[in-house]
C-alpha cells in the first residue's frame, strides 16, 4: 500500500496533501524533504488538509508526504517528572542540543529516555488476572514520586510473566500471553483516559493563597479560569499554584506565552523546594514550553499534550494540578488554524465549535474512581488573556459557561500591589456548599459563618464607599465607619499575602482558620463597643490591630499560642467606655 503523497497547496501551517492512500483523521504525517510533523484534520475527497507543527517557509508544492497511520500521541512512562517539552512532546534539552539556540524544522527526539534503566518492583505474581488500568508494579522515579507502571488500555488477561530487575523501556518486563508489557506506553492525546466514575468534588484544592481557599476554594478534580489583563498577574498566581497547592503532581503548560515569561519558569522552578519534602520542586513537575515565537499549530496541540500526561499520573491513584498559560493564545491558535481552513468565522473571527473546544478540555478534570480501583484527580486552572480586559469577549464567556471557579484578577489590585489581585467582589466558586463540610471538619466548624460575615462586610464595604463618594468620610455614622475598619483589616491583613516573604507566602488552612476568626471576633467587639457610644476615634488605637495585622508572619508552630494573645487583645474591647463629652 502506497502511504505517500505529494503536496498540493500550502497556506501558512495548513498544507492541503494528495494522493495519500487510506488517510484517517488525526493521523500524523511527515510532510516535505525535512519530514516536517503534521496531523490531518480535515478530509475533502481524496485531499488531506494538514496542520504542521513546524514551520512551513521553503515548502513547495510537489514534495512528498509520508503517513504514518498513526495518531498523534503521548509517550507516558518513567522520565516524564522533571522534563520540559515542547508542544508535542519533544524534549526541549534534546532537539536544543541538536540544533543550537532555535530549534531547527524536522528535528525529533524520543519523548523518554530509552538507554535508561530503572528498576522495576512487580506488585503482582505470575498467574494474576489484570486489565486495563491495573498497577503491576512500580520504579522510583525520584524522591518524591513512586512511577506506577500500569497495564496499557485494551489488554487483559491473565500475566504468563512478571519480572524483577533493571529495564529500558524499551524491554519487556511481562507478558500477558502474547502481548508484552514495557514500562511506557503511547496514548492518542485527544482522546480521553477511561475512567470508571467521577465522584462529587468533595475536597479543596489547598493552595495556601488565603483569598482563594477561604473565598473562592477549588476542589479536586475541579476546574478554575483565571481571567485578566496584561499585567494583573496570571502568571504570578498560578506560579504560586504550582508551588504550593497540595497537588501530588504539577503539570504546567506555557501555552503562546512570551518567551522571557516561560525563561523565567524554566530557569526558576529547577531552583525550587517542596515545602513538604524540602526536596527539589521539578521532581513532581513536568513542563510544556510553547512560546509565542513557536508555530502556530504546535500551540494548539500542547494542550491536549498536557492533559494527556495529568490524566496518566491521575490513573496512578494521584491528585494533578494542571495549569495552562494561556488558554487565550490556544483559542488564537484555533481561530487562525481556521482561518487558514476557509471555515465560516463566528464571533470575533472565533471558530463556531471553540465553546464545545474549550468544554471538551475543561470536562477531561474531574476526581474520579480508576479502573484499578484506586481515587485520582485532575484539577485544570486556565489563564485567560482578554484584550484589554474585557471579559465578554468570546474565549472568556466559553470558560466561564464550564468552569465552577471564577478569579476574577483585577490590574487596579495589582497596580496598587495588592497580591493576590483576585477581586472579591467580581470572583466567586460554585464549590462552597460542596465543600462545607470538608472546611467544617478540618477547619472549624463555625468556618462557614466566618466566610459569610467576612465576605458579607466586604460587600458593604463596597456600597458604603459609593456614599463616601457622595457626603464624605466624616458625614458617615459611627457603624458605617466601623465597617470599612473591619474591611479594611480583611483586606490589608489577611487576603493580601506576599510571595516573597518566607513566612507570609503559604498560609496552612488551621492557620487561614485562626486569622480569620481573629479578624471576625474583632469586628464583633468593635460593633458592640460603637453602639455603647464608643467612637471609632477611641478605637483606632487598639492593640489587638496591631496584633491581626503581625499575625501573618508568625510561623504555623507558634499560630495557637499567638491566636490566644490576640483574643486577650480583643476581650479588652469590652472595656473600653464612652468618653462624654
Amino acid at each position: 500500500m502506497n502511504e505517500s503523497g505529494r503536496i498540493y497547496r500550502i497556506s501558512g501551517p495548513v498544507v492541503i496533501a494528495e494522493g495519500l492512500e487510506n488517510p484517517k483523521m488525526y493521523d500524523v504525517v511527515k510532510v516535505g524533504e525535512k519530514e516536517l510533523i503534521g496531523e490531518i484534520i480535515k478530509l475533502d475527497g481524496s485531499k488531506a488538509v494538514i496542520q504542521v507543527y513546524e514551520d512551513t517557509s521553503g515548502l513547495r508544492p510537489g514534495e512528498h508526504v509520508l503517513n504514518t497511520k498513526r495518531q498523534l500521541s503521548a509517550m507516558l512512562g518513567p522520565g516524564l517528572i522533571g522534563s520540559i517539552y515542547d508542544g508535542i512532546q519533544r524534549p526541549l534539552d534534546k532537539i536544543k542540543a541538536s540544533a543550537g539556540d532555535f530549534i531547527a524544522r524536522g528535528v525529533t527526539a524520543d519523548p523518554l529516555d530509552t538507554k535508561k534503566k530503572w528498576y522495576f518492583v512487580p506488585a503482582l505474581r505470575k498467574g494474576s488476572k489484570v486489565k486495563g488500568g491495573d498497577i503491576i508494579g512500580y520504579v522510583a522515579e525520584s524522591g518524591l514520586v513512586k512511577h506506577m507502571v500500569l497495564v496499557p488500555n485494551g489488554i487483559s488477561g491473565e500475566l504468563s510473566e512478571l519480572n524483577e530487575g533493571e529495564f529500558t523501556i524499551m524491554d519487556p518486563i511481562g507478558y500477558i500471553g502474547k502481548n508484552a508489557l514495557y514500562l511506557a506506553h503511547s496514548w492518542p492525546v485527544r482522546i480521553a483516559r477511561p475512567i470508571a466514575s467521577k465522584l462529587r468534588p468533595e475536597v479543596p484544592l489547598v493552595t495556601g493563597q488565603r483569598v482563594l481557599d477561604t473565598f473562592f476554594p477549588v476542589a479536586q478534580g475541579g476546574t478554575a479560569a483565571v481571567p485578566g489583563p496584561f499585567g494583573s498577574g496570571k502568571t504570578v498566581i498560578q506560579h504560586q499554584l504550582a508551588k504550593w497547592s497540595d497537588a501530588d503532581i504539577v503539570v504546567f503548560i506555557g501555552t503562546g506565552e512570551r518567551g522571557n515569561e516561560m525563561s523565567e519558569v524554566l530557569t526558576e522552578f529547577p531552583e525550587l523546594k517542596d515545602p513538604k519534602s524540602g526536596r527539589p520542586l521539578m521532581e513532581r513537575t513536568v513542563l510544556i514550553a510553547n512560546t509565542s515565537n513557536m508555530p502556530v499549530a504546535a500551540r494548539e496541540a500542547s494542550i491536549y499534550t498536557g492533559i494527556t500526561i495529568a490524566e496518566y499520573f491521575r490513573d496512578m491513584g494521584y491528585n494533578v494540578a494542571l495549569m495552562a498559560d494561556s488558554t487565550s493564545r490556544w483559542a488564537e491558535a484555533l481561530r487562525e488554524i481556521s482561518g487558514r481552513l476557509e471555515e465560516m468565522p463566528g464571533e470575533e473571527g472565533y471558530p463556531a465549535y471553540l465553546g464545545r473546544k474549550i468544554a471538551e478540555f475543561y470536562e477531561r478534570a474531574g476526581r474520579c474512581n480508576l479502573l484499578n480501583g484506586k481515587t485520582g484527580s485532575v484539577t485544570v486552572i486556565g489563564a485567560v488573556s482578554p484584550p484589554g480586559g474585557d471579559i465578554s469577549e468570546p474565549v472568556s464567556q466559553n470558560t466561564l459557561r464550564v468552569t465552577r471557579t471564577f478569579w476574577a484578577l483585577d490590574a487596579a489590585l495589582a497596580n496598587s500591589r495588592h497580591f493576590p489581585s483576585v477581586n472579591w467582589l467580581t470572583s466567586y466558586s460554585l464549590y462552597i456548599d460542596d465543600l462545607k463540610e470538608w472546611f467544617a471538619n478540618n477547619a472549624g466548624s463555625d468556618w462557614y459563618e466566618l466566610y459569610s460575615e467576612a465576605m458579607a462586610t466586604l460587600q458593604k464595604e463596597a456600597e458604603i464607599n459609593e456614599i463616601v463618594q457622595l457626603v464624605g468620610y466624616d458625614a458617615l455614622p459611627e457603624r458605617d465607619k466601623c465597617t470599612l475598619e473591619i474591611a479594611k483589616s480583611i483586606r490589608e491583613d489577611y487576603l493580601q499575602q506576599s510571595a516573597f516573604d518566607e513566612i507570609d507566602t503559604y498560609s496552612t488552612i488551621h492557620k487561614q482558620y485562626l486569622m480569620l476568626k481573629s479578624i471576625v471576633q474583632m469586628g464583633r467587639e468593635m460593633m458592640k463597643a460603637v453602639e455603647r457610644s464608643v467612637s471609632m476615634e477611641q478605637l483606632s488605637s487598639i492593640e489587638a490591630k496591631q496584633s491581626i495585622a503581625r499575625m501573618k508572619y508568625v510561623k504555623e508552630q507558634d499560630i495557637d499560642n499567638y491566636y490566644k494573645n490576640v483574643l486577650e487583645e480583643i476581650k479588652k474591647i469590652s472595656a473600653i467606655e464612652a468618653v462624654q463629652k
